[in-house]
């Protein structure tokens, strides 16, 4: 019995550092850890298994966030899954053993390929998954089941950041610099993030821009992050939803018209300049304040506070969700790294450019594989060389490894349909609520023929399954996750699991071998780390050079990290990834928005008013879809539902008032929740958090309309209408009444 470790957290791709104890005795538990700066206090953590401690690290700096100190109170959870879980014709799930589940699901496999064909059996993986999970996990997709159809839930996250990051770097890396070099940051331009409630230790690194005046921030609501910007702290920028890309053509503008740009720079270091130019020309700020509704002084001061800083103390521009999640957001993370480039920043000593990573392992799951058209080590898969590679490393005729497939919101609406995905597999993703346009997603599950949760807690999606799989936690396992900086740390097992509970790479190597499959399949992590490094030898991710024996003795490690060299914290010192070694300015210029009402318009009648947009997004207390956090008691407490936060104009307008439970609606569904009255939002917009299901599921009326580059769907940007509850507006009606 293993009784504590040095490890990581859980939840983001911050990935804390964290010390697991066995609890001290009873008389010693009233001794509560100091909060560190940037954390918030510590909660009681009596009923968890293992006390939880923050550690020193370059990230966190011994800060935790709500979610990290209570993260081991769900290692001995009672709603923990235990054993294999089986549903009858009756639709209630019981128990079964292990070798009957293996073999249901070979039975599954083998008998849809039959019918249907290899493409009818698919994968949806998951951001929080290990390294070696992600990995083993594409090769088990293609070799073990032989289907294209693998995507992951890391298409909902970092995808159109990846895709502007690669044309215009020749490689995509979240944070191509380590964290520390925001500390002596001057200026820092943050766009749609909200680190303050998402990541809270991050802050830490902003606190010397702020105490320069020089952190820019900007979100259409006044979030936590935003409110960091008061008291001289720098400057909230809060454009209309959707025009993010306007405002970053605006700022460029001023950074050429006002020969502010990094003139050797750009001569020396990139391409395409000319065509960059002229792309801009027409957004000059007053036209940008028509289109964004940020005054155009704003927009000039932003540009100048970022050229200046470039010049004396440094600056940094980081792109988030907001920005991303959108039909456009490949464009506009381009938009953001056009600029950066304008006034030199990536690959600068004291400067740059990044995007911040969300899930856990969003960077590492998105290298190795459980990508639709991606191999391991950032390979295309229709690449002949990359394919030759690993044909090699898996020891298998390159004609066995299928081609590209579809990326997650295809690869979802294709369950059940005729030639689409007919047996699904699951690994750490709860798409009946993570996804959009949910209930189509729902609708998609319920018509498969099977399906395999692999989870530790019945979620939205479990409940759904014909099978569920209970697979160990985080602090029940080794293995390795990359954080947002691209370094990659080690994950450390600090007790045994549950008797029941098995290890997702002992569930595939089973699989593997009942479906008589080709290659090697561990169950080691270690093992299959070491068949990573040399499938990734070579690649623009190259882990190569990494073993488990260096970062057991706490060596930084980020990739790519080739073997004999030291790894490379930061990136694109001396060149670009691309063959001429420059950098690419790519022009964008926005697109009118095909609305999202195609299918509203046919229930506008019912409807009264405008429609209103809707953005959604995070809570502290909360992560992603919320199938771990909302079964923490302290989090769940703080934050027990889905509220709707709207402008007070707005919801007088309608007749709400605080508290009141209101109707979200459109075509795709409807949403019932609280409102919370607040001007910290602009009066054509609400927003909701996605972390809740059923009635207060944001995602039953998010579109799945997706960007044409990186299939990133547009999460930040809906039309809604937002009304009184069936309650609350009798109650409007009979106070009418009784008025007249």
């Amino acid at each position: 019995m293993t009784n504590g470790a040095d490890t990581h957290c859980p939840y983001c791709a911050l990935q804390c550092a964290m010390t697991l104890t066995t609890p001290a005795a009873p008389a010693a538990k009233g001794l509560t850890p100091a909060p560190q700066p940037g954390s918030d206090p510590v909660p009681e953590q009596s009923a968890a298994i293992l006390d939880v401690a923050g550690r020193d690290f370059p990230t966190n700096r011994g800060g935790l966030c709500r979610k990290g100190w209570t993260s081991a109170s769900l290692l001995n959870h009672p709603g923990r899954v235990t054993e294999p879980l089986f549903r009858g014709a009756d639709g209630v799930h019981r128990p079964i053993g292990w070798d009957e589940a293996l073999d249901r699901i070979t039975a599954a496999v083998k008998s849809t390929r039959a019918r249907h064909g290899a493409d009818a059996v698919g994968v949806f993986g998951g951001g929080g998954l290990t390294n070696e999970k992600a990995y083993q996990l594409g090769k088990f997709a293609r070799l073990a089941l032989g289907t294209s159809r693998i995507d992951y839930n890391g298409r909902f996250c970092m995808s159109s950041a990846a895709a502007a990051g690669m044309r215009a770097f020749g490689l995509d890396r979240g944070l191509p610099f380590p964290l520390e070099d925001l500390d002596s940051a001057s200026t820092i331009l943050m766009l749609g993030s909200n680190v303050a409630e998402t990541m809270p230790p991050f802050v830490q690194h902003l606190q010397g821009a702020r105490d320069a005046g020089g952190l820019i921030v900007v979100d259409p609501r006044r979030s936590a992050t935003a409110a960091f910007t008061s008291d001289g702290g720098g400057l909230h920028l809060q454009p209309l939803p959707g025009t993010d890309l306007a405002l970053l053509l605006g700022l460029s503008h001023v950074v050429i018209h006002e020969g502010l740009a990094d003139a050797g720079y750009i001569a020396e270091r990139t391409s395409g300049y000319g065509a960059l130019v002229r792309s801009v020309a027409a957004y000059w700020p007053e036209r940008v304040q028509s289109l964004t509704g940020v005054p155009a002084g704003l927009i000039r001061d932003t540009a100048r506070r970022l050229a200046d800083g470039s010049r004396q103390g440094g600056s940094y521009i980081l792109t988030g969700r907001g920005v991303e999640q959108h039909v456009d957001g490949t464009d506009t993370a381009t938009a953001a790294i056009n600029l950066s480039l304008l006034l030199g920043l990536p690959g600068s000593a004291r400067s740059g450019y990044g995007t911040l990573t969300g899930q856990g392992n969003g960077q590492g799951g998105r290298e190795h594989g459980q990508k639709a058209d991606q191999l391991p080590g950032y390979r295309k898969i229709t690449d002949p060389a990359a394919r030759a590679h690993m044909a090699a490393v898996w020891g298998v005729p390159e004609s066995l490894i299928p081609g590209p497939g579809l990326p997650a919101v295809q690869l979802l609406k294709s369950l059940g349909q005729p030639d689409g995905v007919r047996c699904l597999f699951v690994h750490g993703a709860n798409v009946a609520v993570s996804a959009p346009d949910a209930n189509a997603v729902i609708a998609g599950l319920r018509s498969l023929d099977f399906l395999v949760v692999c989870d530790f807690f019945r979620s939205e999606t479990a409940a759904e399954a014909d099978l569920i799989l209970p697979v160990t936690q985080w602090a029940e396992e080794e293995g390795t996750l990359t954080n947002l900086e691209g370094r990659v740390l080690r994950r450390r097992r600090a007790l045994d699991p549950p008797p029941g509970v098995r290890s997702e790479l002992w569930i595939m190597a089973r699989l593997a071998e009942a479906l008589d499959a080709p290659s090697m399949f561990s169950e080691d992590p270690e093992t299959v780390f070491e068949e990573l490094r040399l499938a990734s030898s070579g690649g623009l991710a190259d882990y190569a050079g990494i073993d488990y024996a260096m970062l057991d003795r706490g060596e930084a490690a980020y990739w790519p990290y080739p073997a004999g060299s030291t790894g490379t914290p930061r990136l694109f010192l001396d060149s670009f990834a691309h063959a001429d070694g420059r950098a690419v300015f790519t022009p964008v210029t926005p697109r009118r928005r095909a609305s999202s009402a195609a299918a509203d318009a046919a229930n506008a009648a019912d409807r009264a008013g405008k429609p209103m947009t809707l953005i959604t997004g995070r809570l502290m207390e909360h992560y992603q879809s919320g199938a771990q956090t909302r079964r923490v008691a302290a989090l769940a407490a703080a934050q027990p539902e889905a509220r709707l936060q709207i402008h007070p104009a707005a919801a007088a307008a309608q007749g709400i008032a605080e508290g009141d439970v209101v109707s979200i609606s459109n075509g795709r569904g409807e949403v019932s929740c609280r409102a919370e009255l607040s001007t910290d939002i602009r009066p054509e917009t609400v927003f909701l958090p996605f972390h809740f299901p059923e009635l207060e599921s944001a995602n039953r009326l998010t579109e799945a309309a997706t960007d044409p580059i990186s299939g990133m769907p547009e999460f930040k940007f809906s039309h809604v209408w937002v009304r009184p509850g069936a309650a609350n507006l009798r109650a409007n009606e009979l106070q009418k009444e009784g008025a007249l």
